[in-house]
């Protein structure tokens, strides 16, 4: 094995791809509750996956009802090294049409009705934020999309985080535009920040799969239109996670070249001596790492 383990959260079709060996089924549950669903561990080559549907089985849960802080914790004690996360999202503007892969660099976050950290009273962090994804295993990810025959790639762009689950008024994706973001979506926050506090590189395919509504002349956002999208997107989805697995495959695992990996070394600022022991517990998993040392 070469020490990559790849986390993958998306929609629970995603670990249907050729290839997979050794798959088994794990039930985790975590110090901030049960986590959107079991974990589907595989083996592609010589790289582990695990994937977790975030919606949980059937898409029964909502963006906001969705316990990031599980989904991220469960991920990280079964292991990953990295984690890639697939989701649907709308376009802001006009070149990036339905079927377009947008591998986001940036984040807007507008949610407000999620637990966005970790951390809180009796352990204090604050972790930077202001490259959120891993350029690594974004281009990794770019490089599987166009080997998967997506029509168009886009590397980098901004990812604008609404709470839901109601779509965006005309009005509220005009002012989305106006403020020069790219695409929109639900998912991605808190998503990205915990997975930073957890020291996991992170990378986002934002599959484009509408126009939102600021298109006056289009249709408002139908479900049954980003449906029809997203199923067309599932192949090539496949693909891009075997060639990133292939790819990993090539050589062992090195930390991460942006120092990911350790974060969070200057990022507790709560005195030892005044860290709450009930939190520092449910942290283990999270900061262990950090947090023995005190």
């Amino acid at each position: 094995m070469t020490g990559w383990v790849l986390g993958i959260i998306g929609g629970s079709g995603l670990y249907q791809l050729d290839g997979l060996d050794d798959i088994r089924h794990q039930r985790v549950e975590t110090p901030w509750g049960s986590p959107s669903g079991e974990l589907i561990r595989a083996r592609l080559g010589d790289v582990e996956l695990v994937f977790l549907a975030r919606h949980g089985k059937g898409h029964r849960l909502s963006p906001t009802a969705i316990n990031y802080r599980a989904n991220i914790h469960a991920l990280k004690r079964a292991g990953v090294t990295d984690l890639l996360s697939f989701s649907a999202c709308g376009s802001l503007r006009e070149d990036l049409s339905p079927g377009t892969f947008v591998i986001v660099d940036q984040y807007v976050d507008r949610t407000f009705a999620r637990e966005k950290s970790f951390f809180g009273p009796g352990c204090v962090a604050h972790v930077p934020m202001a490259d959120p994804v891993c350029r690594r295993l974004s281009k990794l990810v770019a490089d599987g999309a166009r080997a998967a025959g997506v029509e168009k790639v886009v590397e980098g762009g901004t990812y604008l985080a609404i709470e839901g689950p109601q779509f965006s008024t005309r009005a509220e994706s005009h002012l989305y535009r106006a403020w020069g973001l790219d695409v929109i979506g639900m998912t991605n926050m808190p998503e990205a920040k915990l997975a930073r506090e957890a020291e996991l590189p992170y990378a986002s395919v934002c599959m484009v799969t509408d126009y939102d509504c600021w298109r006056e002349s289009d249709s408002d956002v139908d479900i049954n239109d980003i449906l029809a999208v997203m199923a067309d997107n599932a192949g090539h989805a496949h693909e891009v996670i075997a060639h990133v697995a292939r790819e990993m495959g090539k050589g062992e695992r090195t930390p991460d070249p942006a120092g990911i990996g350790t974060v969070l070394d200057h990022a507790i600022i709560t005195a030892p001596e005044h860290r709450d022991p009930e939190l520092v517990a449910k942290l283990s998993t999270i900061a262990g790492r950090v947090l023995a040392r005190a």
